[in-house]
């Protein structure tokens, strides 16, 4: 164990595509692994929450466990906030499908970790992943993977929304000892427009601050027009304008109030973040997400974990 919590988290709230009521508990562990536990499901095993336990990237999330078994979804805002909390060992014990979308970002829940209290042993340090080799993933090698007819229906929904297809994701190796992540929006919606971020990640004080300063309250976003659709095939029930970014119809506004002009790509940073924290510990390298997805985040990790001269690993001490 490098770092757990001191005491136990209990966390409430909806969940945003379900709409249910979910009751979350974070507890310490000494087993080192971020580990879910469908309570409401007698008998389940906890789910390791690992690159390779991802079960589904389909529904604009990223799910942890089979899709048609104990499952729960949406845990990349979660993941973020343990990962930048530093911790690195807990069992999160949840009585429903999916965790509390909360205000749609990652702020709420790191707060719940640090006014807990982290517990960390003395001179530890992270479980590090270094990128040696790059690796990349694009749009068409997910979407190849998919079924026929949610092939047609994401083809269908470019047309209709004029987003085209070229997305990538890609780790490199780095020279800083760092996650340098450099993130790229290209939407037609003139709010948003082409927009980039960059964060970089020390594993230090400096670069915590900056990611609860300028990252960890960027919350998801979506169009108003497409939440009726969204609700009618199970998703975005749970939405309203208290936890995503509503765009109008003419996606040049939005109906409640931005905290940056950019937080659309920063949001980004969190879910890429999050995804990457599947990995079992600090990735150390470059990635560069352009108009990338949960999709293309997880099937890079497995890229990069496909072959050995990928990558080294450095156990935390």
């Amino acid at each position: 164990m490098v770092a757990t919590l001191s005491k136990i988290v209990k966390i409430t709230g909806v969940g945003i595509h379900s709409g249910a009521p979910v009751n979350m508990v974070v507890r310490p562990c000494k087993n080192v692994g971020i580990f879910f536990r469908r309570v409401d499901i007698y008998g389940t095993n906890p789910i390791l929450a690992t690159f390779d336990n991802v079960g589904d990237t389909s529904m604009r999330n990223t799910t942890i466990g089979a899709r048609d078994g104990a499952h729960v979804q949406t845990v990349e805002h979660l993941m973020a906030a343990l990962f930048m909390a530093g911790i690195d060992s807990a069992i999160i014990e949840i009585d429903g499908p999916e965790t509390p979308i909360l205000d749609g970002s990652a702020a709420q829940f790191y707060d719940a970790f640090i006014n807990a209290g982290v517990v960390r042993s003395r001179g530890a340090r992270r479980r590090q992943i270094v990128v040696r080799k790059p690796v990349r993933v694009n749009a068409h090698e997910v979407r190849r993977m998919l079924p026929l007819w949610v092939r047609m229906k994401l083809w269908l929904g470019e047309k209709i929304s004029g987003r085209k297809n070229d997305g990538y994701v890609e780790l490199m190796p780095g020279d800083t000892g760092a996650l340098e992540i450099s993130a790229t929006l290209v939407y037609p919606e003139k709010i948003i427009g082409r927009q980039n971020f960059t964060y970089t990640f020390h594993d230090d004080g400096r670069s915590v601050n900056d990611f609860v300063e300028n990252i960890a309250r960027a919350r998801t976003f979506g169009k108003y027009s497409e939440w009726e659709y969204l609700k009618a095939h199970g998703m975005a029930r749970g939405a309203d304008e208290t936890n995503v970014i509503a765009l109008n119809d003419a996606g040049d506004g939005t109906l409640n109030k931005t905290i940056w002009p950019d937080e659309f790509v920063r949001h980004k940073i969190i879910d890429v973040i999050g995804d990457m924290y599947t990995s079992g510990g600090f990735v150390v390298g470059k990635l560069v997400s352009y108009k990338g997805s949960h999709a293309m985040n997880n099937m890079v990790l497995k890229k990069l974990f496909s072959n050995p001269a990928n990558y080294d690993i450095i156990e935390s001490k």
